[in-house]
């Protein structure tokens, strides 16, 4: 009871204290298919960061992106949006929901069908930066083949968690090729 006491007042303080933006935008919880997965990354959070949202220069380390193009200019923030292809799908505009400089960031939208909703989440730790990412997708195609796209979406995160990994503990980028 007091564990369930402790748990409710903290999670009711960020309420009475004010808070320093909007909620956090997630996955769809109630979608077909979800992925969740983690790694860790022993380069600095700053070159973590820089590596996943320079989006454009994704397919020089994601062999599965085969085009990104911005369709914003500047850093990545709340309503922009790139056009990619990835693993077969083509023309993907993705727009950005959220995003918390070098700690959070949520992007979505639509691709053949599909909708889906992808969180990135980094943090600092002692052992390195701890990336944990989290994706939702629905529609007509996933509930008419929810096995195989769960398969085809796992497999998709955690190759790219092992890409971005290796990029990001290659070498720090320079100053000047900040997206």
């Amino acid at each position: 009871m007091f564990t369930t006491s402790v748990t409710a007042l903290l999670a009711a303080l960020p309420l009475a204290l004010g808070s320093s933006g909007p909620a956090p935008v997630g996955i769809d919880e109630k979608a077909p298919v979800i992925t969740r997965d983690d790694i860790v990354i022993h380069a600095s959070l700053d070159q973590v960061w820089r590596v996943q949202t320079d989006v454009e220069n994704w397919p020089a380390w994601q062999p599965g992106v085969s085009s990104s193009v911005k369709q914003t200019p500047g850093r990545l923030r709340p309503g922009s949006s790139w056009v990619w292809s990835t693993e077969g799908l083509e023309n993907i505009t993705s727009t950005v929901k959220q995003v918390q400089p070098k700690r959070r960031i949520v992007w979505g939208g639509p691709a053949q069908g599909i909708t889906a909703v992808h969180v990135w989440t980094f943090t600092q730790a002692r052992d390195g930066v701890h990336v944990h990412t989290e994706e939702s997708w629905t529609g007509d195609p996933v509930a008419a083949n929810t096995v195989y796209l769960q398969g085809a979406l796992d497999a998709s995160l955690e190759n790219w968690l092992n890409n971005l990994k290796q990029q990001a503990e290659k070498r720090p980028l320079k100053s000047d090729q900040r997206p």
